[in-house]
């Protein structure tokens, strides 16, 4: 039996996560989202009853809700500990998803206002997050914390292709891959795997409101994934994209040098 503990389990990746791995009912799966009772209906309505799933309320920008859910993990848990502490919980900016960085710059106060949500939720709730949730993972036998993170923070990537579009959402990922890499410095010698993972390019319906102009946007960004990748034939369905994520997350290791590593769903630097 394994156990895991995922952030952002409401919807998208995160929900298709507790969905896979609960089906199993050897495994025991924490879900930490900002609205609990419409998770809750959600998973009892999609998923039925599995009582190996336990939804508790955290927000990452809440450093007394994430303490408040450990607390509550740690009841569930007993003398167990956390094989899988998986930071998929993020801010996903619409601000700047569609647009360079330049066409920003008369946009002043929202520009500072989602720079700073993001930096709060995706680098320091991540902190947090992993401070407190560490002496579960500590006390488990895989001890593995994976952040997801985007294929949008790799410089070559971004230089090689001209990607202009999501630049504070990509920066805020390249922050955290640094923390992940921090965390790895301190807790490698005490066998915690940190590692920070691209999906890759995932359908979670992030585009479904989109405006002709931003679809136009887009269209170019994808225009520019097909150049890095020609064989990409559009975006992964998220039951499809779990499974292969899973798989690379179960075989790395410290000691074939993952720890700290920034890798796509792939296990190398493909992001696509």
């Amino acid at each position: 039996m394994s156990v895991y503990v995922i952030t952002g389990v409401s919807k998208g990746i995160g929900f298709e996560l507790v969905k896979q791995i609960s089906s199993d009912p050897n495994n025991l799966v924490i879900g930490l989202v900002r609205d609990k009772a419409a998770t809750e209906k959600k998973v009892a309505t999609e998923l039925g009853k599995r009582p190996n799933v336990h939804i508790l309320h955290a927000d990452l920008i809440s450093y007394a809700s994430l303490k408040k859910a450990a607390t509550e993990t740690g009841k569930i848990l007993g003398d167990r500990g956390v094989d899988y502490l998986v930071a998929n919980g993020a801010f996903p900016s619409h601000f700047d998803a569609y647009d360079p960085i330049g066409a920003l710059r008369d946009k002043v106060e929202e520009l500072e206002d989602v720079s700073s949500k993001l930096f709060q939720t995706n680098v320091v709730g991540n902190i947090h997050l992993f401070n407190l949730f560490l002496p579960f993972v500590l006390k488990a036998k895989t001890k593995k914390v994976i952040a997801i993170s985007s294929g949008h923070a790799d410089l070559d990537l971004i230089n090689n292709f001209e990607i202009e579009t999501s630049t504070l959402y990509a920066a805020s990922k390249a922050a955290m891959n640094v923390i992940v890499a921090k965390f790895n410095a301190q807790y490698k010698k005490d066998g915690v795997l940190f590692v920070s993972m691209s999906p890759g390019v995932v359908e979670v319906g992030q585009f479904a409101n989109s405006t002709p102009e931003q679809i136009q946007s887009l269209m170019g960004f994808m225009t520019k994934i097909a150049a890095y990748a020609p064989d990409f034939k559009g975006a992964t369905p998220v039951e499809e994209a779990i499974p292969i994520m899973r798989s690379t997350w179960e075989k790395i290791t410290i000691e074939d040098g993952y720890g700290g590593a920034f890798i796509s769903q792939f296990g190398n630097k493909q992001w696509i």
